[in-house]
């Protein structure tokens, strides 16, 4: 059985913290410029070397994103990025352009480097290609079968590794390159700026009738034509596993850190359950299923994994995400007396039932008894995102930095 490496994406040190704490292999990463996410906090230089050094003290590498498809004005600039890298030190760059991958060969010639999905990698040629050019890694086109992802791992050498999707949004477009953010807004999905207008409603306009809205009805469900549900193969790991796949990828370098802890933690256990006993893992089947589904997500979809998606694959009535739990903030220190420090995130009030979820896969009730300001200042709710606050929670209730709290949506 190959090795299998769980990676979690990161859109701030904060959260990429979270991702090494509960459970991640390795951490994926961008910089403030070439990568795919540009409304995502991101990540400064400086930023990045402490991230590194964290992640790596904890034995977790981290791999950061220059996946654009660039332009001929973006070459110069990606060149001195490069250069920058050489001092910082990620564990390997991910990238989808080949004129990008070329400068990354020359200016650092021992980085290791992932192809991205972003270059639509479909089939065992293409992995060769890129093998025989230098690259460690591919990352499968999510609109490959299982079936097809074993087709390759027999075609393609023993140390060449095949990274894909196991958990995340999909994208309606053919491995995420859409151009409808550029047409409607000017802003370039493959340059990292989309709006992700596939989850926009529409209506059709008969061209000689300007002004009247005709409702498209794929049936009678509703309106969102484009509107996919997100991956979920939490039931399915052992198969990916079968696949011949080395690293299963989370989709998310925008979400909080309680997404990124709930779907790492969950990942974890079923890796290392399965691993250890496929039995055990069968036996938590519903603990996985209840716990990846208090995460945010827009219902669940296994993609094009066990053959084409069908209409039941899309939602149709709402573009709005499942949201069970509520993020309120994450421990980032102790004093000793039962008092934990948060940066507050969601509005909570003392007497509330809120929920301890630990890394060790625990989570633990209990009730907030006070919550006072840094300067002493009791307060009866916490209103105010981003404000710093000692909560009190009722007596043994075991606390410790990294622990989330969150509460369940009413």
């Amino acid at each position: 059985m190959r090795e299998t490496e769980l990676l979690i994406p990161a859109g701030s040190l904060d959260v990429l913290k979270t991702a090494v704490i509960y459970g991640a292999d390795a951490v994926y990463i961008g910089g403030e410029a070439f990568g795919l996410r540009a409304k995502a906090h991101n990540f400064s230089g400086a930023e990045m070397k402490e991230g590194i050094a964290f992640a790596h003290e904890r034995g977790v590498k981290v791999y950061v994103t220059a996946n654009i498809l660039a332009h001929n004005e973006d070459l110069p600039g990606v060149e001195a990025y490069f250069e920058e890298l050489k001092e910082i030190g990620p564990d390997a760059l991910i990238i989808s352009d080949p004129g990008v991958f070329a400068i990354a060969r020359r200016v650092l010639p021992d980085m290791e480097i992932h192809i991205s999905t972003q270059a639509n990698n479909t089939n065992y040629g293409t992995y060769l290609f890129w093998h025989q050019l230098g690259a460690r890694r591919v990352v499968s086109a999510r609109e490959l079968s299982l079936a097809e992802i074993r087709q390759i791992r027999e075609h393609i050498p023993e140390d060449m590794e095949i990274e894909s999707f196991i958990h995340g949004a999909m994208c309606i477009s053919y491995s995420g390159r859409c151009l409808l953010s550029n047409f409607f807004t000017g802003r370039d999905a493959n340059q990292g700026a989309c709006t992700h207008p596939c989850r926009w409603k529409y209506s059709i306009v008969e061209e000689t009738r300007p002004g009247e809205y005709m409702p498209v009805y794929e049936n009678e469900r509703g309106t969102y034509i484009f509107n996919s549900k997100d991956l979920c193969m939490i039931e399915h790991v052992p198969e990916m596993i079968q696949a011949g796949i080395d690293s299963f990828k989370i989709e998310g370098r925008m979400k909080t850190a309680l997404y990124v802890a709930t779907v790492a933690r969950t990942y974890r256990r079923a890796i290392d359950d399965y691993k250890k006993d496929p039995a055990l893992y069968e036996a938590n089947l519903p603990w996985y299923k209840e716990e990846i589904g208090k995460c945010t997500y827009r219902e669940f979809t296994t993609g094009f994994y066990f053959g084409k998606p069908t209409e039941d694959a899309q939602i149709y009535n709402s573009n709005t995400y499942v949201k069970n739990y509520v993020y309120l903030g994450t421990v980032e220190e102790t004093d000793g007396q039962g008092r934990c420090l948060i940066e507050q995130k969601n509005k909570f009030s003392t007497g509330e039932i809120i929920e301890v979820m630990k890394p060790d896969g625990r989570n633990l009730l209990s009730r907030v008894l006070s919550i006072c300001t840094e300067d002493g200042q009791e307060q009866e709710s916490a209103p105010h995102p981003k404000q710093l606050l000692w909560i009190r929670l009722e007596d043994g209730v075991d606390i410790s930095p990294y622990d989330i709290l969150r509460k369940k949506e009413v």
